[in-house]
């Protein structure tokens, strides 16, 4: 019986392989009978491996749009063109991955020191004490007849190259040369400028007028500058920006910010973060790019800020009189600072230097960057500011960059032959007369140091 049963399972599994290769014989990989012999087997064949090819090369086609789509966000993150910049989404998570792997730069930001509550702040009673100078007053006239010109007076005035070299030396009580300016704001203890540009109908449909006939947007005074003094247009912006002191006399701080940035911290936050803190009287932001003046030259050259020549011209005579390329041994973080936010208190030494800084932007280019160093230079350590880094300035605004324009047609012109015969036209009348008044010495002579580009900056 038990042979029976063993010889009848050993059959069964005898036939197990010849069930299953006769099964395989008879269907086709695709499930189906196939028989290589019938006519229709190549065809199968052909479509089968086109199938196949036809999802390769549609995954490899998809890959590379990926790849094309990933390499574009790079670049668009890391190009320096306004519309560029714009389409890169820094908060996104492409981004973030893309950033962990080293492929693109993340926000130029840093966290800020700020207090936790502006109520809890207090505010001086009173004034930082003046060093050096006690004392500033104001020439409210510019005599031509006296500075030996024969044309009509200017807002700048006709400062000579004597009257420049004397404004440099401290003196207890000091008269400076600078433009009489007809706004007098009264009982302002402090006032904060923003130069926002807005859309005129938003604005106009915001504003509210007060007693005195005063337009104001919420808590900000609106005060329109009207009859601009100068020919070019950024040299118009320099009156506000740096004059501050001049526009209202009885403010104590002052904190000036370009049109294109959003202020996102509170002013008062930010004058206990900057002065009252550290007990500074100035402050303002590093460069991002550069620290010298001559990297910073060098730039507004490729990227025609002013005409070439002119910087040039601009850039000697600070050479001349002793201007070094910055260094770590200066005391100072760098040379050049990022003048879009200038935040300060308004004493006679901060005044001085202010209307310091005018006068060099009055006289030659109205770059206010390449002239900030040089006259912290000229007063040999007696002013001292608080140059915070670039990281906390990208912090306290969100940039809204506008589309830049050529203001005039001097910023493409490269040699001085340009500017002669018909083209004469092009020099401004109003300003910058320091650029083609003779200077007492040879600047032919006058070699400039060598610049290392290693920024993206131009």
């Amino acid at each position: 019986m038990e042979n029976d049963v063993h010889r009848s399972v050993s059959l069964r599994a005898s036939r197990r392989p010849d069930r299953f290769y006769n099964n395989f014989e008879m269907k086709g990989a695709d499930g189906f009978f196939d028989d290589k012999s019938s006519s229709d087997y190549p065809i199968k064949v052909i479509w089968k491996r086109g199938f196949v090819r036809l999802l390769l090369v549609g995954g490899i086609l998809w890959m590379m749009l990926i790849l094309a789509v990933l390499l574009f966000h790079i670049w668009s993150c890391q190009s320096s063109l306004v519309f560029l910049s714009a389409i890169c989404n820094k908060d996104s998570t492409v981004f973030h991955m893309l950033h962990n792997m080293g492929m693109v730069t993340p926000p130029h930001r840093c966290s800020i020191p700020l207090a936790n509550d502006p109520e809890k702040i207090v505010i001086p009673e009173k004034r930082s004490p003046s060093k050096f100078v006690q004392s500033l007053s104001y020439f409210e006239e510019d005599d031509a007849n006296t500075n030996g010109s024969e044309s009509s007076p200017l807002f700048g005035g006709h400062q000579s190259w004597k009257q420049r070299e004397e404004s440099f030396k401290l003196k207890s009580s000091m008269m400076i040369c600078l433009p009489k300016i007809l706004i007098m704001l009264r009982g302002v203890s402090l006032w904060l400028h923003l130069e926002y540009l807005m859309d005129m109908m938003h604005l106009i449909s915001l504003q509210i007028e007060d007693g005195d006939k005063g337009q104001w947007v919420g808590i900000w005074r609106l005060i329109l500058l009207k009859n601009p003094p100068y020919d070019e247009p950024r040299r118009n912006g320099k009156v506000p920006k740096i004059l501050t002191h001049r526009l209202f006399p009885q403010a104590l701080y002052s904190i000036w910010i370009d049109g294109k940035m959003e202020l996102i911290v509170d002013p008062l936050l930010m004058l206990e973060r900057y002065l009252w803190r550290g007990r500074h009287t100035f402050a303002i932001a590093q460069h991002k790019h550069h620290k010298s003046i001559y990297e910073e030259a060098d730039s507004n050259k490729r990227r025609k800020r002013y005409a070439r020549p002119l910087i040039d011209h601009h850039i000697k005579i600070y050479r001349y009189e002793g201007l070094d390329p910055w260094s770590p041994l200066k005391k100072t973080k760098s040379d050049v600072p990022e003048g879009a936010i200038i935040i300060r208190e308004h004493t006679a030494l901060n005044n001085l230097f202010s209307c310091l800084w005018f006068n060099e932007v009055n006289l030659f280019t109205p770059r206010d960057q390449l002239s900030f160093g040089f006259v912290v230079y000229r007063l040999k350590g007696n002013f001292n500011f608080f140059m915070f880094p670039n990281c906390e300035y990208n912090s306290i605004f969100i940039l809204h960059p506008h589309t830049r324009e050529h203001s005039s047609k001097i910023e493409w012109v490269k040699s001085l032959n340009e500017l002669k015969g018909n083209n004469s036209g092009l020099k401004e009348s109003r300003g910058g007369l320091g650029l083609w008044s003779p200077y007492p010495a040879d600047l032919d002579l006058v070699v400039l140091p060598p610049v290392a580009r290693t920024s993206k900056a131009g």
